[in-house]
This record gives C-alpha cells, structure tokens and sequence, in this order.
C-alpha cells in the first residue's frame, strides 16, 4: 500500500473533470485525476457532437473526450487510471482510498463522477446506442428532422424530451408503461396541445428493430415492437429514433453518508457555486447538475470547480458565503 498527497485531487474524467483539471493545472496547483472505470464519461458512447462549440462539422464523442484528456496531461495533469473505493471527509486533508491500495491525501476535492441514464435493458437497446437509441434529445433531436420518433417515459424528463422534439421531428410517440403520466400537469399538458404529437398508455417497448452494420454504413433503427402491458398483445411501428427518457442515476454512492444530497440523489451544492456542504469539497458536472446535463455546461462547471478551489487553498472565502 503506497501514499500520496496532492492539493487539488479530481474524480472522474468527463469533460467536468478534465476541465478543472486543466484549470487546475494551469494555476500550478498539480492536480491528480483519477479516472475511474469509464474514462471520458458519457460522451464516450456518443457518436456524432453538433453542439460542442468550437467546430464547424459534427465530432465524435471520443475523439472530443481523447482530446480534453491529452490537454490536461499537456498542462501538467496527473491522470491516474484507478478506481475510487472510499472517502474520508471528516478530517483534512482528505484520504480517498483506490482499488490498486493507493491512499491518497488532498487538501481539496473536486468530484466530477457524472451520471448515467438509465436504459430500458433490453438487448437490441444495446445494439443500437448511438445510432437511433439516444438518451437526451437536446444532444441528438438535431439529427431526427421531419422524422418519426419515439419518446419511452411518463415524468417530466420524458415530457420534457417530447416538448422538444415536437419542434423538431415530423411526429412524436410517447410510451408509457402507466395509464397517466408521473410528470407535472402543466407539462403533459403543453404536450396534449401539440398536434404531432400521440401518446400510447400501458405500453411498453418489448424490442427495436433496424438494420445491421453494413461498412462503412453504422446500423440504424426502423421501428419498434411494442407489449400491451395490460394483455401482452404484441404490435409492429415503423419509427426512426427511439429516446429513453426514464431517469438518470447520478454515481455519488462515495457520499451518500457524507454530502448534502438534492432529494433526487443528486449532489447538492450552494447557489451559483460548486461548493458542496463540506468546506474544501467541489462537485461540477453531471453529479450535481440535474437539468442540463450537458458537456459544455458540465465542462464550465469544472472550470468554476478549479477556480473556487483555488481560492479555498488561498485562504479566500467562497463568493456565495461572502455575499450571504
């Protein structure tokens, strides 16, 4: 078992925590990065990026994230490939404890561990995530113009989803399991008024169908077979894109008996901050942010976590509390 210190100690290596790392850096502050079992975060299974500024034709997701890795590791970054097993916040510096047996000690932590959604866990889902199986609209609802869609939810993510889309996609199907949406009145019903828009109560998505990889064509979704969940009746429709909007499940299991969490299970942090209930500790990203989940806004919320850290390692009160 070996033991290291750093000053600034970073969790997680999506475009949040490659940006405070780079940040950090850049301020001589040495950062440690460890990456995680997913190294480079969602972006990693998404195939073409629109909306990333900065280039004028679509990217790939991995292509953006291998770039933010090798920049930060240009500008002094220390990536280790390892996975956090514990924290110990209660006393400074701060112990983070690997899977390999390295002890690390921090004087601040910034946690960028990111969220996942959640999929419907079927296996043709799988096949096609990526090329027609998407779990956030605003990311790829560009693509699916004058199209058929398909929305999979009932709370406000999914109605939210099929809001947006419907300025976007020919037509929109919502499926929900249920007989009633889960999801605020005042949104199901803006999507009520949206003539393009159907919903279909008590069903379910049983498989997606489409079209294999034919190089140097991807595979591609043409339709789903949907489950009658009151009969279990089976029925073919011809679609173009399937979006799971179900949830997203936020990885702050390290913290749960430690940090304020929002009621969502969502790391809390202070208004217009990245600061988190401990004093030293910064979340940025995915973790925290519960309604844009964007690479940009997460990759600007890692640039604030490496600033206000730096002005916790100097001594400088956070904003937010000196304006309180």
């Amino acid at each position: 078992m070996s033991a290291r210190h750093t000053e600034v100690l970073i969790i997680g290596s999506g475009p949040a925590g490659y940006t405070a790392a780079i940040y950090a850096a850049r301020a001589m502050l040495k950062p440690v990065l460890i990456a995680g079992m997913e190294q480079g975060g969602q972006l990693m299974i998404t195939t073409d990026v629109e909306n990333y500024p900065g280039f004028a034709d679509p990217i790939q997701g991995p292509w953006l994230m291998e770039q933010m890795l090798n920049q930060a590791i240009h500008v002094g970054t220390e990536i280790v490939n390892d996975l956090v097993t514990e924290v110990e916040l209660s006393r400074r510096p701060f112990t983070i404890r690997t899977d390999s047996g390295t002890v690390w000690t921090a004087d601040t932590l910034i946690i960028a561990t990111g969220a996942k959604a959640k999929w419907l866990g079927i296996e043709s889902e799988q096949h096609f995530q990526g090329f027609g199986v998407s779990a956030c609209a605003t990311c790829d609802g560009f693509f699916y113009r004058n199209k058929d869609v398909i929305v999979v939810g009932g709370g406000n993510s999914a109605v939210e989803e099929a809001l947006y889309l419907s300025n976007i996609a020919k037509t929109v199907t919502v499926v929900h399991r249920r007989d009633s949406f889960r999801s605020e009145k005042i949104l199901a019903e803006r999507l009520f008024q949206r003539p393009n828009v159907q919903v279909l109560w008590n069903t379910e998505i049983a498989e997606i169908t489409g079209e294999p990889a034919k190089p140097p064509m991807p595979p591609s979704v043409n339709g789903v077979r949907l489950r009658d969940t009151r009969t279990g009746t089976i029925s073919d429709k011809t679609i173009d894109g399937v979006f799971v909007a179900i949830g997203h499940a936020p990885a702050t299991e390290l913290f749960k008996d430690t940090l304020k969490m929002k009621p969502n299970g969502y790391l809390w942090t202070a208004p217009d901050s990245t600061a988190t209930s401990m004093p030293g500790v910064f979340a940025a990203g995915d973790v925290t942010d519960d309604t844009f989940r964007q690479a940009i806004t997460a990759a600007g919320m890692g640039c604030m976590a490496a600033l206000e850290a730096e002005r916790y390692l100097a001594g400088i009160q956070p904003i937010v509390q000196a304006a309180e």
